[in-house]
């Protein structure tokens, strides 16, 4: 079989005009960036927003190994498999961050013959709104060390006298705006900025600051929540960027910046138009990392999609307690949209991994014996889908599993599997999925069963309500989210929950960062753990998103890269032509 990136190359696409015509977008709702990407106007939803909406579909996962199970191939694989069946389809994916592609994947377009096309635009910088995020953090990143070197060099009073402003008064010690990247990059996670040579201030005040990864900016929760134009510049202006030197909270709007930030990142809140192999219309907006931010593509795609299409597509990150749990609990909420049926994806080498019986370290390659048959492996790992199974259920969204083949797959232990899930009690459908060698036609068996799902009445119920407090919000996601048994608080988390509490900030949502590699903040316990404690470090606010980000165990929110990272294989030819993406 041909490699991801030669299947892409080899496959006639048609013109994204022709993808926008064909979708129901009209000539002056989109604008073209090359020959197969267009940005789509919003003002699009003006004459569609009267449509009657399609069927929203959510693919999520079992709990994966580190190279994934297979999400984005299923999602692509399951449009493409419906649009065979002649209906109306839309795929709605995330960006995929450079860190990530050079660091562990490289690439995240999907695989085989169900990926998004032009894989090599999709995967290395598409229409720049990453790094349009990325400029309008930085933006008010500079505007808060500025304002203190201003503001400190000949004190408060003489910088009100020179300029007019209020003197903000930012305390260097409780700046909360750290600085991104969009790459993997582990020495930035703490860095001393400001540095002068001796006798001198004229870079600033030193102190001490750091580094994210761009995924995890507020400002990409911010572009992935909002509603409009509007929303994005009302979100951006509430973002909490600091404290005063008498604890209360400094916005971007304060520092005068939020407008700015918002210019910046104008482009950024239309989609882009893409489209499969197959020539399913696919709108790729916001960011991914669901284990460190809430991991879902953007309201507005949706809207778009499920008002031109009789079904929709979307995929969540990572496993169900990860991107599903946050599109149920955050997004859901702020859209106002509930998924119609969930997806969750399975893989005979997951549920072997999370058997508990083999040596799997992240940053290391799969044991190769990881995929040869095993039914110790199998019946062990089978209580993580049974555990995901149940944990969508409880959301009240009807369920399709969708076992994903590989081609080092046995078809007795596939079938083995296959008749393990239709023996659950639960009302479960399940197909097994050949969308990565055999495009839609693959996923045909897994299309009819979406659509049959998609009939039952969903009677969606989140984890908890806005008027809950916030502890019992972090309760909520981690013992009924996650199976823990406790919720631990450091006493720096308390401190900040006391405090979230006197500003009022306690109907935000909650977005808990953890490992993605088990259901329990330890990537070391497999399958389904129980009884475990929820260790919360740290709280922080994001006032313009709409949550309080809780940062549980070690989880980073700066990756870092692996001994062998993937740009190691990635590289140009003679022709011009990039290698190694896959």
């Amino acid at each position: 079989m041909l490699s991801d990136i030669d299947i892409c190359r080899t496959t006639p696409l048609s013109p994204i005009d022709e993808i926008a015509h064909s979708a129901g977008l009209e000539s002056n709702e989109f604008q073209s960036q090359g020959r197969y990407k267009a940005k789509v106007s919003l003002s699009c939803l003006n004459r569609i927003k009267a449509h009657r909406k399609g069927k929203f579909v959510l693919v999520t996962a079992m709990t994966p190994t580190p190279l994934g199970e297979g999400k984005t191939v299923t999602t692509i694989g399951l449009a493409q498999g419906i649009a065979k069946l002649n209906q109306s389809v839309f795929a709605c994916i995330r960006q995929p961050s450079m860190g990530p592609i050079f660091g562990v994947k490289g690439g995240a377009a999907g695989g085989g013959y169900s990926q998004v096309a032009p894989m090599e635009e999709l995967n290395l910088h598409l229409t720049g709104d990453i790094h349009a995020v990325t400029a309008a953090h930085n933006l008010a990143a500079a505007a808060i060390d500025a304002r203190i070197y201003h503001e400190q060099r000949l004190g408060y009073e003489d910088f009100e006298t020179r300029t007019g402003l209020t003197a903000l008064r930012i305390d260097p010690k409780q700046i909360t705006w750290k600085r991104v990247i969009d790459h993997n990059d582990r020495a930035l996670r703490m860095v001393t900025i400001g540095r002068n040579e001796e006798g001198k201030t004229i870079n600033g005040y030193e102190r001490e600051d750091g580094f994210d990864i761009s995924a995890a900016s507020e400002l990409m929760a911010i572009l992935a929540l909002a509603n409009d134009l509007q929303d994005l510049r009302q979100r951006i202006g509430q973002i909490v960027v600091a404290y005063n030197v008498d604890g209360l909270p400094i916005t971007t709007e304060d520092l005068q910046v939020a407008g700015a930030m918002t210019v910046s990142m104008k482009e950024a809140i239309e989609p882009t138009l893409m489209q499969t192999l197959e020539g399913v219309p696919t709108l790729v907006h916001a960011g991914p990392f669901a284990n460190i931010a809430h991991g879902n593509s953007s309201i507005i795609a949706d809207e778009i999609a499920t008002h031109l299409a009789d079904f929709t597509i979307t995929e969540g990150g990572f496993g169900s307690d990860m991107g599903f749990e946050k599109a149920c609990n955050i997004k859901a909420k702020a859209a106002n949209n509930s998924p119609d049926c969930a997806v969750i994806v399975a893989t005979l080498r997951g549920l072997k991994a999370n058997s508990g019986l083999y040596d799997l370290r992240p940053g290391q390659a799969m044991p190769a014996e990881l995929f040869e048959p095993n039914q110790a492996g199998l019946s062990a790992g089978f209580t993580n889908l049974q555990w995901h199974i149940n944990n969508v259920s409880q959301y009240g969204v009807p369920v399709v599993v969708a076992i994903n083949r590989f081609p080092q797959d046995s078809d007795e232990e596939l079938q083995q599997l296959k008749l393990m899930i239709e023996n659950l009690p639960q009302d479960v459908e399940v197909a097994i999925s050949e969308a990565f060698a055999k495009g839609g036609e693959g996923a045909l068996q897994l299309a009819r069963a979406v659509i049959k799902q998609c009939q039952k009445n969903s009677t969606f119920t989140p984890l908890y309500q806005a008027q809950d407090s916030l502890e019992d919000k972090l309760h909520a996601v981690a013992i009924k989210g996650y199976g823990a048994k406790s919720v631990s608080l450091s006493d720096k988390a308390q401190q900040q929950l006391t405090q979230l509490n006197q500003l009022g900030f306690d109907k935000l949502s909650v977005c808990l960062a953890k490992t993605p590699l088990s259901i329990s903040t330890d990537s070391a316990k497999k399958g389904a753990p129980a009884n475990f404690d929820v260790p919360i470090r740290e709280l922080k606010l994001c006032a313009g998103a709409g949550f309080i980000y809780a940062l549980c165990g070690n989880v980073m929110t700066m990756p870092g890269l692996p001994d062998k990272p993937a740009f190691m294989n990635i590289d140009i030819d003679s022709d011009g032509h990039i290698i190694g993406l896959s």
